[in-house]
């Protein structure tokens, strides 16, 4: 699949640079059906917000140690968005906003291949517990080992929603362990 996406460290909760990525993907995902319309005749609606999360020790997910994390901050496109459309979307962007990070978005295909995932009910805080049970009891009794980023879609809006009803799936690329 095709996104929109920025690249960033440290803890999520906090981060001024996390606050500034969300608003330039926002930005930038709702001009691109804009100028699709108008360029191309097609609409499409926004996707939800996607992370990818790293860190040098895994464990820092477990011990929800935030200010260790690796984070790429995302937002799906419809298979026909170009280049040149998400140009334009950016220049639409920033002459409606002045927002710092609509520099740093960048247009890239992402391929995650197979995964397993599980579907979070309740706060970001609290995804402990069913991390546990993806990588601690799910992948090994398949024969599975984990791979690449720890991967989440946000199917709540977080500015709406109280803590205890966010869905989030909390998905995990995955290999056969041999």
């Amino acid at each position: 699949m095709v996104f929109l996406m920025v690249d960033g460290h440290g803890d999520p909760n906090t981060s001024v640079a996390r606050r500034e990525a969300v608003e330039a993907l926002y930005a930038a995902s709702y001009a691109v059906p804009a100028v699709g319309k108008k360029t191309l005749g097609r609409v499409h609606t926004v996707a939800p917000l996607e992370g990818l999360w790293s860190a040098e020790d895994l464990d820092v997910f477990r011990t929800r140690d935030e200010s260790a994390w690796d984070w790429t901050l995302m937002i799906a496109q419809p298979d026909w968005t170009t280049l040149a459309i998400v140009d334009d979307a950016l220049a639409v962007a920033q002459k409606k906003k002045q927002l710092p990070a609509l520099g740093l978005v960048r247009f890239e295909r992402y391929t995650e291949g197979r995964s397993a995932q599980i579907l979070h009910i309740g706060s970001y805080d609290d995804e402990g517990p069913p991390l546990q049970r993806l990588h601690g009891e799910f992948l090994p009794v398949d024969g599975l080992a984990p791979v690449g980023r720890h991967h989440e879609i946000y199917l709540s809006d977080a500015r709406k929603t109280e803590p205890a009803k966010l869905r989030t799936i909390l998905r995990q690329p995955v290999t056969a362990v041999t």
